[in-house]
C-alpha cells in the first residue's frame, strides 16, 4: 500500500469522523465560500457603505432658506396673564418661598404650600418628598426671568447654596410650577 492510499484512508476513517475533523472541514468550507464571494465580486468601491463618513454636514433645506428651526432670532413673545391671576415673577417668588419652607416644617404642610402654586404633574413628583432635604438656604441676588412662549417661562434663582431653575407653563392663563431642577455650587 502507498504512503498517499494510507493517508487519504486515514483522512477518512479517522479524521474526518471525529469532531475536530469535522470542525476543521465546515471551517474550510466557510472560509472557502467567502473566499470565493470576494474573487467574484471584484475590488471594493471605498466610498459606499456606511462606515464611510460625508466630507460635509447632511442638510435637509438649502442653507440660505428662511428660518427653518424652532429657534427664533426675533425676542420671545410676552408671558400673557389672566385678569386677576399672578404673573410668572410673582408665581415664581411665591413658590419659592414656599419651597425654602421654614424650619421644623412637616412635609405635610410644606406640599401644601406648594399646591396651588404647582401642576398636577409636579404635585405628583414632590409627593413624599421631605422638606428637611431640600438643598436650599435663602435667596441670594437678582431672580431672571426668560420668557420662551406666551404661556411658558423659565426663572432662574439664585439661592445661597446653588441655583433653582423653575419652568411655569400657563394653558389657560393661570401660571403654575411645572418643573423645579436644582444646580449646586
Amino acid at each position: 500500500m502507498s504512503a498517499v492510499r494510507r493517508a487519504v484512508e486515514f483522512l477518512f476513517t479517522r479524521v474526518l469522523r471525529s469532531r475536530l475533523g469535522i470542525a476543521i472541514g465546515i471551517a474550510v468550507l466557510v472560509f472557502g465560500i467567502i473566499g470565493a464571494a470576494q474573487l467574484v465580486s471584484g475590488p471594493g468601491d471605498s466610498t459606499s457603505g456606511l462606515s464611510n463618513r460625508p466630507s460635509r454636514p447632511i442638510t435637509t433645506v438649502a442653507p440660505t432658506t428662511g428660518d427653518d428651526g424652532a429657534f427664533s432670532t426675533g425676542a420671545p413673545p410676552s408671558p400673557i396673564t389672566r385678569p386677576g391671576d399672578l404673573t410668572p415673577e410673582q408665581t415664581a417668588a411665591r413658590f419659592v418661598t414656599a419651597w425654602l419652607g421654614k424650619p421644623g416644617i412637616t412635609a405635610e404642610r410644606w406640599q401644601e404650600g406648594l399646591h396651588s402654586l404647582s401642576t398636577p404633574a409636579l404635585i405628583d413628583k414632590l409627593a413624599g418628598v421631605d422638606p428637611s432635604g431640600v438643598p436650599a438656604g435663602q435667596v441670594d441676588g437678582k431672580v431672571t426671568l426668560r420668557p420662551r412662549a406666551e404661556n411658558f417661562v423659565e426663572v432662574l434663582v439664585p439661592l445661597d447654596t446653588g441655583r433653582l431653575r423653575l419652568e411655569l407653563v400657563a394653558p389657560d392663563g393661570r401660571w403654575l410650577v411645572d418643573t423645579v431642577d436644582w444646580e449646586q455650587k
